[in-house]
């Protein structure tokens, strides 16, 4: 009997290049990837691919397809106090200024408005998923599933009272509601996220290892950002901050330990112990002097090291592509070799890395059979790429977020050569200089 046609997919996508980010490495040239349904079915060499019946067919000459990139720690409404207090060290910047700003301007409309600014940045970076560390999480789980995009909403808490939260159990419950809201979203996940070792007791970092036990959910914390706070620590109880979460149950493979700049041989064997992913920030690191992320030697060790903007507040920019090439170029500076932190494994950092930090390495991070089609094209036409030897090379090291053209998260395009599909752009902007002139006094 004759084979039944096969089904047809609902979009073939015809770039120059397509890189998987895994097997490492490869960069596969003519060659179309097939989405149905939210999910990549098809990776084949363009005549092969064309043998597939679709219902939409897009050539994308000079394009590079890669997975979408995942900005694996921010603060995205602090988007709207992007510029307000540089050039200072951290603790500075934080208590003298920043505290005292979210103390009289956050509130849910700060939130909404700020994190909106965000996702749009960000959509328009190549940023297909971030991991947001802010209060009302409430307010931005509603903004992304509007938008499109996939998040880790990482839930604050703190030891005294925060916008949305009058205590930490507050915020825990909070939590735990709104992991109970969104448990089942296909693009929604939760973490708990005890903002630093200093700012947050044990006896709370005990109630949140007994919630993420029961959930099953990660813990997303500032750790080792300065040696001040390394330093403090250790005077204060003769251990490290990192020996003290190891010692409360905390880490595992679950746990997200952002910044991560100071690691001696004790921190980078706990580490390795218990399968922790580091989230490197260098561009803010930089920026507040708070130190260097070994980035080479985490990542001969073992570790899992993805990479975040931190907040517009301390970047400044929600540019993960430009994070990327800043921390290639740091990381051989801080290793002193140049071998260190190849193109290739920076674009992994960017991309499944940053995924299997946040838990979902089995749904994106690389373009593979029967994940989701979370996509970006890069268009590598322009005079700065020219001539091209390395596609991945010419990404990492000469190309800027202007060149991302198209993107889609679970098959749905967001981005349209360059513009935004779900968001009004000129609103969003418009609503931003209304902040900047009400936060300023002008």
């Amino acid at each position: 009997m004759p084979r039944p046609p096969a089904e047809p997919i609902d979009l073939l996508l015809l770039p120059t290049w397509l890189v998987p980010v895994e097997p490492a490495g490869v960069v596969l040239h003519d060659h179309g990837i097939g989405i149905r349904d939210g999910r990549i079915v098809v990776i084949a060499p363009r005549a092969e691919a064309m043998r597939h019946p679709a219902r939409e067919v897009r050539e994308l000459p000079d394009m590079l397809i890669t997975p979408g990139l995942v900005n694996a720690h921010g603060h995205a409404a602090m988007t709207l106090f992007r510029g307000l207090a540089d050039d200072l060290p951290l603790m500075s910047w934080l208590q003298d200024h920043i505290w005292p700003a979210e103390a009289k301007w956050v509130d849910e409309r700060f939130v909404r408005d700020g994190a909106e600014l965000a996702i749009a940045e960000q959509l328009k970076s190549g940023i297909t998923c971030f991991s947001d560390m802010y209060f009302y999480p409430d307010v931005v789980s509603e903004l992304v599933h509007n938008s499109g995009i996939r998040c880790q909403i990482t839930i604050p808490v703190l030891d005294f009272p925060i916008p949305g939260a009058r205590d930490a159990d507050e915020a825990l419950r909070k939590g735990v509601a709104l992991y109970d809201d969104i448990k089942h979203h296909p693009r929604l996940s939760v973490s708990f996220g005890p903002h630093a070792p200093y700012t947050v007791g044990d006896d709370k970092l005990e109630n949140i290892r007994v919630l993420v036990a029961e959930m099953d959910v990660g813990i997303h914390m500032h750790v080792h950002e300065t040696a001040q706070e390394v330093r403090e620590a250790v005077e204060r109880s003769g251990e490290r901050p990192l020996a003290r979460l190891a010692r409360l149950q905390l880490l595992g493979p679950r746990f997200q330990a952002v910044h991560m700049t100071q690691v001696n041989e004790e921190d980078l064997a706990l580490l390795v112990e218990h399968n922790c992913s580091v989230i490197h920030c260098p561009e803010s690191n930089l920026k507040l002097a708070s130190g260097f992320c070994p980035v080479e030697r985490l990542w001969e060790a073992g570790v899992n090291v993805a990479i975040g903007t931190d907040g517009a507040a301390s970047n400044n920019d929600l540019d993960l592509l430009g994070e990327t090439r800043t921390a290639a170029l740091l990381a051989k500076a801080v290793a002193g070799s140049a071998t260190a932190l190849d193109a290739h494994r920076a674009l992994r950092m960017a991309t499944l890395n940053g995924a299997r930090a946040l838990g979902l390495d089995e749904q994106i991070g690389s373009l593979a059979f029967g994940k989701s089609a979370d996509l970006v094209a890069f268009d590598l036409s322009g005079l700065a790429q020219q001539p091209i030897y390395d596609p991945v090379s010419q990404l990492i090291y000469a190309t800027g977020r202007d060149a991302v053209r198209h993107l889609w998260v679970g098959g749905k395009q967001l981005l349209e050569n360059g513009q935004l599909l779900r968001m009004d752009e000129d609103r969003i902007i418009a609503t931003a200089r209304d902040w900047g002139r009400r936060i300023s006094g002008r």
